[in-house]
């Protein structure tokens, strides 16, 4: 799947914390996003469908970005963002910022999969900065 969302996943966060971000602002902004994607469809698909859907996008990142693998580790029904501020946390800022932005972006793809870019993109429209 392509993957153009990236570009407004980055400026969301790029907006959230600004430049020279240390790794817990980018940790901060990204468990932000995270809140507002799991406000926006959890009255949809239910809390126990983000959480699949955001455990599902920490296993598959982790294959990338191996320092994710843990957040996800065990049969999670609820989305560990403690572990994942955690994990960010102890990253340098540029890694904390790529894997943060790839576990989002795979969730997005993995969300498109299910229903589709448009239903997603409208879905997602509140949990994006305003441009």
């Amino acid at each position: 799947m392509e993957r153009h969302e990236s570009g407004r996943i980055s400026a969301t966060l790029a907006t959230r914390v600004g430049d020279d971000a240390d790794p817990t602002q980018i940790a901060d902004a990204i468990i932000s996003t995270w809140d507002a994607v799991n406000d926006a469809l959890s009255p949809i698909i239910g809390r126990g469908g983000v959480a699949a859907l955001y455990n599902r996008s920490l296993h598959l990142t982790g294959l990338d970005y191996p320092w994710l693998a843990d957040v996800s580790r065990g049969a999670q029904t609820t989305m560990d963002l403690v572990g994942l501020k955690a994990a960010l946390s102890r990253q340098t800022s540029a890694n904390a910022t790529a894997g943060g932005t790839a576990v989002l972006q795979t969730f997005y793809e993995l969300l498109c999969r299910l229903v589709g870019p448009s239903l997603t993109d409208r879905l997602l429209r509140s949990t994006w900065a305003p441009f």
